[in-house]
Formats: structure tokens, C-alpha cells, sequence
């Protein structure tokens, strides 16, 4: 669609959205809320550490707290849907904590619901 939201980024191995990224999901939140035929598919995403079938489990559940706190913000469990890509597209390429730390998000693909 017409808009872009920032990531929400997430510490090492850790599924728990840290405080400071949760105004970027209120700001999904907002535009789902005024924009009733929008539907969002949460994406969690994973640094290149660990085997790719832990990543797919880790990508799922940072997904999962997003979305499960979107809907403490009103959003319907109906126009909220989860994917993982685990490590398999990462935003930067690289090792290191710096590319790592910015592979470690969740992400927002926001449509207009048919």
C-alpha cells in the first residue's frame, strides 16, 4: 500500500517487544484503526545464528507478541495475520552484532482487505 511503518527490532533470542519499540506498533495500530479495510501480515525475522528450523520457531513468536499486543490495542484477530521468514531475508547482510541487531525484527505488510 501507501505507507511504510519502521521494524520492530528485538534483543538476542528474545520474543518480548522491548518497551521502546512498542509507539512504532501503535502507530500499525492507529492506521488499522483508521483504516478499516486494512489487514496487516506481521513478519518476524531472525539473525543468521542458529539452525533454520529454530529460526522459523523464533520468527513465528516475535510475530505472534507483535500481533498479541496489537490486539490489546483493538486490533481484530481477523485482520491480523503472522508469517516467519527466519533467517531467509535478512535486511542487511553481514555478521556481527550491527547486522545482526538489525535482522532481529518484526515487519509490517500492510493490504487492503477484498
Amino acid at each position: 500500500t501507501d505507507v511504510d511503518f519502521e521494524p520492530v527490532y528485538f534483543g538476542f533470542d528474545s520474543t518480548g517487544v522491548p518497551q521502546g519499540e512498542l509507539g512504532k506498533i501503535d502507530a500499525v495500530a492507529q492506521h488499522l484503526n483508521s483504516h478499516g479495510d486494512r489487514v496487516v501480515i506481521v513478519e518476524g525475522n531472525c539473525d543468521d545464528r542458529g539452525s533454520n528450523e529454530y529460526n522459523l520457531s523464533l520468527g513465528d513468536l516475535r510475530a505472534i507478541s507483535i500481533r498479541d499486543y496489537m490486539a490489546t490495542l483493538g486490533i481484530a484477530g481477523e485482520r491480523m495475520q503472522t508469517k516467519s521468514y527466519g533467517e531467509e531475508k535478512p535486511a542487511v547482510a553481514g555478521s556481527g552484532e550491527e547486522a545482526w541487531s538489525l535482522n532481529r525484527r518484526g515487519e509490517f505488510a500492510i493490504f487492503k482487505h477484498k
